[in-house]
């Protein structure tokens, strides 16, 4: 056999061999597929969740898994846990399940932690930028004394919003108010109780959601701005 007729046959023994593992490469692949299903979406944390917090589209992602390993209960779209409460902490990468959330609209004890208590009031803010799960600043405008203009101060920072509705117009003002419930400590809410007594207004500043930034509250500004 010459050279080059031996060149001719070996290549297409290459060839004859190269499409006979691709089948059964191919058909490897059919079989696992078939034992383990295809791939379904499983809703995951993006990120550690505190307990208590308002689950947020932002904070989820999907991953895809072969249906077998799926769990059964796991949420296949975000917008299915978006709105829900997280009963505890959740790490990263978490399969989300109904068992570890709790029901978004409830704002009462069962999501607090030890020494935290619920203030509710009604405050001037954005009604559509002030939302449950998110975060705000809280400025209190005091009553000046005499005919006196009063001073605005920056009471807390950073306080999570538990609910929030609109409240209507102020009625001298025109401000936009919102009823919101806020998670506190103690002697927040004890200071908020009495602001609502004391103060002229009350006002509640959205914050951006990756804005954690304190070192500004008791801020004090006065008519001499």
């Amino acid at each position: 056999m010459s050279r080059r007729r031996r060149a001719f046959v070996l290549a297409g023994l290459a060839l004859v061999l190269g499409a006979l593992a691709a089948s059964d490469v191919s058909s490897r692949e059919a079989a696992l597929e078939r034992r383990l299903g295809p791939a379904v979406p499983v809703v995951v944390a993006r990120a550690d969740l505190p307990a208590g917090r308002l689950v947020r589209i932002s904070d989820l992602a999907i991953r895809h898994v072969p249906a077998r390993y799926a769990p059964a209960a796991a949420f296949a779209d975000p917008a299915q846990a978006a709105g829900l409460r997280t009963k505890a902490e959740i790490v990263h990468g978490t399969d989300l399940l109904p068992a570890l959330l709790a029901d978004g609209e409830s704002a009462d004890g069962a999501s607090l932690r030890p020494g935290e208590r619920v203030a509710d009031l009604v405050a001037a803010g954005p009604p559509k930028l002030v939302t449950p799960g998110g975060r705000v600043d809280v400025l209190v405008t005091r009553q000046g004394r005499d005919g006196e203009s009063g001073s605005t101060s920056l009471a807390l920072e950073d306080v999570e919003v538990l609910s929030a509705v609109p409240a209507g117009d102020d009625g001298e003002s025109g401000a936009r108010k919102v009823a919101v419930s806020l998670r506190v400590t103690v002697r927040q809410a004890v200071y908020l109780a009495a602001a609502q007594s004391f103060a002229r207004e009350i006002r509640v500043l959205p914050r951006a959601a990756a804005d954690r930034r304190r070192g500004a509250q008791g801020l004090r500004v006065g008519s001499g701005l």
